[in-house]
């Protein structure tokens, strides 16, 4: 059975919406996961988490133009086809601090892979098209999809405001692709909960 979940055109989540999502999973622990070695990044092996955990990647350690790849792999996630920038075009803001992720050098696709299975993944996105997440077991069976509806651009006529959460969940998920077909995207605030 495929659970499938879609983002409501008449409702764009909000960052209030987003604390449903801890409670919704009792989730107890948060991290903010540095892509650097750092002395105060707390001591964790994201194999032996027991309690319900999200991490939230903190995306402002990248350089601009950095191939994203196996920056965060300690904390669990492997990135395919990503690269850091910090955005210059107007129609693709930020959410927090400088630096967003998009789908690079193949435009308008991003995969994400967990070492250790995940029970949802979540990011703030500003697409100038259709942008679909899908969710994938271990046989990359898809478990679930959702989609932003349309275009979100800063400064453009849509109805869906600039970085929009666009959130997906289901038990069991190894990877996550973002596709906007021809399009270009950017993601911010990428968290993922075991």
């Amino acid at each position: 059975m495929v659970k499938q979940a879609t983002l409501q055109s008449n409702k764009i989540p909000t960052i209030e919406d987003a604390k449903f999502a801890l409670d919704k999973f009792n989730i107890q622990n948060e991290i903010k996961a540095s892509a650097g070695r750092s002395q105060i990044d707390p001591v964790i092996d994201v194999a032996q988490v027991t309690a319900p955990t999200c991490i939230c990647l903190d995306l402002e350690d990248l350089k601009c133009f950095e191939a994203v790849e196996h920056q965060y792999e300690r904390w669990g996630v492997i990135f395919h086809n990503s690269l850091a920038i910090q955005p210059s075009n107007p129609a693709f803001p930020t959410y927090s601090g400088l630096t967003v992720l998009m789908g690079a050098p193949k435009s308008g696709f991003l995969e994400a892979t967990f070492l250790r299975p995940v029970n949802s993944v979540s990011a703030f996105v500003t697409s100038s098209q259709r942008l679909v997440l899908s969710a994938y077991d271990r046989n990359r069976q898809l478990l679930a999809q959702t989609a932003l509806p349309g275009s979100n651009l800063a400064n453009s006529d849509s109805a869906i405001p600039p970085n929009a959460l666009l959130s997906i969940s289901a038990n069991n998920i190894y990877s996550v692709t973002f596709c906007a077909f021809n399009g270009q995207f950017t993601l911010d605030q990428f968290r993922f909960c075991l």
